[in-house]
């Protein structure tokens, strides 16, 4: 009767937190993508100062989800427009995902 229990109750686990461990997953893949390529770890091969990192995002004004999303979107001089590549959706998570890494200092 445990073992049905427990069973039951790792069924619901899984269940409610496999998707939220999928966006992240897939998100990941999006980053590594589409942005790894010049933003690794967070940093920037093209514009060494302008990273990814928590600091140099809010000195250059892109400090929440709704500015991260917004060059994402539309680039912006040596970033690439990613509206004709990617949805909505994908950019809002991307803008997320890049916003909790820097705040998790790409670790």
């Amino acid at each position: 009767m445990m073992l049905r229990i427990f069973a039951i109750v790792l069924s619901a686990v899984l269940l409610f937190a496999s998707p939220a461990w999928a966006a992240d997953s897939n998100t990941g893949k999006l980053f590594e993508y589409h942005c790894s390529g010049c933003h690794v770890n967070g940093g920037n091969i093209v514009r060494r100062g302008k990273t990814l990192k928590l600091n140099a995002l809010k000195k250059y004004g892109y400090g929440t989800v709704d500015a991260i999303a917004e060059i994402i979107t539309n680039g912006k001089g040596n970033m690439s427009a990613y509206k004709e590549r990617l949805s909505v959706a994908e950019i809002q998570s991307l803008a997320q995902y890049v916003l909790d890494r820097a705040n998790e200092n790409w670790k």
